[in-house]
């Protein structure tokens, strides 16, 4: 298989852009590095599609290695024709090549295997012919019973031929692949509750639809209630069809054994091949829907990483509690823990006033400007009486209730542990809370992609497949913001391009016996951190302290010369980058000529733009041009919304089939789906994504099950609140 040639056909690339992109691959290079720093070779292609290019290439190097492996069997058996070959050639999935080999595939101890062991392979054979001057099937049977075989009458002679016959069918590739095309298009998936009570699959109690047509989400919550016992679900298909397929190939009609082998054919299709194909497709199905569900968890985990953080202001974190009190934790602007302490203003203690009094030491004597409190237990108490207290005051705070998925699960780590060897792992908790509003990535890298809780049926993923794709979206981000490498910690530094867990170690480790970082350079001298490493990862760190401001940019090392020629061309110094005046530079290039500029510093025009950009805004996060958090002083209850009513939430969550939306009471609300946009739609995050801040309407509240609808359609004016 030509790789690079099929790449480029699948991806509408160059492909000079493929064989390029590939080669920087088996070179060893990072996604991020590749996507920032070699450009000129890749067209600018950026890290997800690189990423997805990568997939792909590990994809049909698997299908070459495996055609390979069974090219190689089935000439060892001396059955390889130009046919087969060139059939293997045109296979261009797994399935077919495996379809394939079933024929010539070692087999276990079948009803097939042990015919041909009694010698009835050649009465098959001549049943198969179908000749129209054949003898009757059992008179040709006749020829083969023995008692030493094991062949007691005609009858057992001739169920042994057709046993033969229907492994045959069942091994024709032809079949087996117009059967999935048909069935896919014309079958459908069924459900039907296995017990009365089916809880929340209630829905699914008489389920039907086109298995074309079924969403992503519905498989997969079929499947879960499948292995919970709560619902039967198979593959629908009209059985004569079925049936005649698998015949047509092999029937003729007019001969004395003609229905011998319609009968084997009936026997392949019910016995063998269905219910190979059903688990097949259902297989498929279920690979598509986590495929989905993982592209839809990454997205939204992506739009999550990169919230705008609140830099540089003093937050107090709240981890909200019942029995156990509400865990407080102040962190300075850096996220330094400052103090900590544990209030009781939730029942059943209810020590309003003593909670009001710490908190408000706390807040006068560390100049507290902003409070983070967590989604969890006793949440929304715990908001009430933060909103009050600001109320009181009235000092200008405000707060905002941020998810605190994953935050138990990283308190009680070994790294947390590390972190915080004198704090108690609730206190942790408080801690984490606080720095996830100071820097949403930050913090959240410390935590497993899968406990941020921004996906569905995320458990019911491969697991292995999810943890590499929200890897890569943890990577690309970190790698996009930049890491300032000397306030960085070990698991940040951990997600930057060429750097892993022991040389992340090593450079908190050199750091801490050497002191901050002066310059790019310096990294040279940290423990095996070699020349390549360096390579990847140079471009991403960012040295404040450094005396070349070009340090404390995303401009590569190895351009720096041509940065410095770029500012002679231009008029500029490097003084000039450090005061942040040259916001005119892009302008002053495309005067010049973007392409003859290139050329003259000897770089590519993408590079130049690239450089261009750094000094124009040294140390720019690219999180700082999206709009900010919304952030709230005072709360509401379920019971205080009404239809009609219009308020402002942030999107918390994007699924299949709507995006859930925190509007300040506690429990998120719903927008379905129909309920974004007027126009169709095909999957919610074409209109909104995590993160968002949007205006919605309350449609309907269910105080007894802490249910809210809301919709991003505008109601009539007089319906309106």
């Amino acid at each position: 298989m030509n790789i690079p040639a099929v790449l480029a056909q699948e991806f509408h690339l160059r492909p000079a852009q493929v064989e390029n992109t590939l080669k920087l691959i088996d070179d060893g290079n990072t996604i991020p590095f590749i996507a920032r720093y070699r450009k000129e070779m890749t067209g600018s292609l950026d890290d997800q599609v690189l990423r997805a290019l990568d997939e792909r290439l590990s994809y049909l190097r698997s299908l070459d290695e495996q055609r390979e492996k069974v090219r190689a069997a089935i000439e060892e058996q001396g059955k390889l024709t130009e046919e087969l070959a060139a059939a293997l050639e045109a296979a261009a999935t797994l399935t077919e090549v495996e379809d394939l080999y079933r024929p010539y595939r070692p087999k276990r101890k079948t009803r097939a295997s042990i015919a041909r062991e009694k010698g009835l392979q050649p009465l098959a054979d001549a049943v198969y012919a179908q000749d129209k001057h054949s003898p009757a099937p059992l008179e040709l049977a006749a020829a083969y019973v023995s008692e030493e075989r094991g062949v007691e009458t005609a009858q057992d002679a001739l169920q042994g031929a057709q046993d033969i016959l229907a492994e045959q069918f069942s091994d024709d590739a032809g079949i087996r692949r117009r059967l999935r095309v048909v069935c896919m298009a014309n079958g459908e998936l069924t459900a039907k509750g296995a017990q009365e009570d089916l809880g929340v699959y209630e829905m699914y109690k008489e389920f039907r639809e086109p298995l074309r047509k079924v969403a992503g989400h519905r498989i997969l919550a079929v499947n879960r209630g499948e292995r919970e016992g709560v619902l039967k679900a198979s593959v629908a298909f009209d059985r004569d069809k079925g049936v005649a397929i698998t015949a047509s190939t092999h029937v003729k009609e007019g001969s004395p054994c003609t229905e011998t082998v319609r009968a084997a054919a009936e026997d392949a299709y019910d016995r063998l091949i269905f219910p190979s194909i059903e688990r097949e497709l259902r297989n498929e199905l279920t690979e598509r829907a986590d495929e989905a569900a993982i592209k839809v968890f990454s997205l939204n985990l992506r739009h999550l990483l990169m919230q705008p953080p609140v830099k540089g202001k003093v937050a107090l974190g709240l981890d909200p509690g019942y029995r156990t009190g509400c865990k407080v934790a102040v962190v300075d602007g850096t996220g330094k823990v400052l103090d900590t302490g544990v209030i009781y203003p939730a029942p059943p203690h209810n020590k309003t006033a003593e909670a009001k009094a710490l908190l408000t030491r706390l807040i006068q004597k560390h100049g507290v400007q902003i409070i983070a409190i967590g989604n969890g237990t006793a949440s929304h108490e715990t908001e009430v009486f933060a909103a009050g207290l600001i109320k009181e005051l009235d000092c200008g705070l405000s707060y905002m209730v941020v998810s605190e998925a994953g935050a138990s699960v990283y308190s009680a780590s070994k790294l947390a542990a590390e972190e915080f060897p004198d704090y108690d792992v609730s206190l942790r908790s408080a801690v984490s809370i606080a720095r996830r509003l100071q820097d949403p990535l930050a913090e959240l890298v410390k935590i497993d992609p899968k406990a941020i809780g921004v996906g569905q049926y995320q458990h019911d993923m491969p697991q292995a497949r999810l943890s590499e794709a929200l890897g890569g979206v943890v990577e690309d981000c970190v790698n996009a913001v930049g890491v300032d490498l000397n306030t960085a910690s070990a698991p940040l530094l951990a997600r930057v391009a060429g750097v892993n867990g022991t040389v992340a170690k090593n450079i908190v480790a050199y750091r801490e016996e050497n002191g901050a970082f002066l310059s790019r350079a310096a990294l040279k001298k940290v423990p095996k951190l070699g020349p390549k490493a360096f390579e990847q990862c140079a471009g991403f760190l960012r040295v404040p302290e450094s005396e070349n401001v070009l340090d404390n940019t995303a401009v590569h090392p190895e351009s720096y010369e041509a940065a410095r020629r770029l500012l002679s061309r231009c008029g500029a110094t490097e003084a000039d980058v450090k005061s942040g005046a040259l916001g005119s530079l892009p302008e002053k290039i495309r005067e010049l000529g973007e392409e003859t500029l290139a050329a003259e510093i000897g770089v590519g025009a993408p590079t130049l733009r690239d450089i261009a950009a750094e000094l124009a805004k040294p140390g720019r996060d690219p999180r700082d041009e999206l709009p900010p958090p919304l952030l709230r002083t005072d709360v509401m209850g379920l019971e205080d919304l009404r239809p009609g009513m219009e308020l402002d939430g942030t999107v918390r969550n994007v699924i299949d089939f709507g995006a859930f939306v925190d509007i300040g009471v506690h429990q998120d609300g719903l927008v379905h789906i129909s309920q974004m946009a007027g126009r169709f739609i095909k999957h919610p995050s074409e209109v909104v994504k995590v993160g968002d801040v949007i205006k919605v309407w309350v449609l309907s509240v269910d105080v007894a099950k802490k249910r809210i609808s809301l919709t991003m359609k505008p109601p009539a004016p007089e319906a309106r609140q």
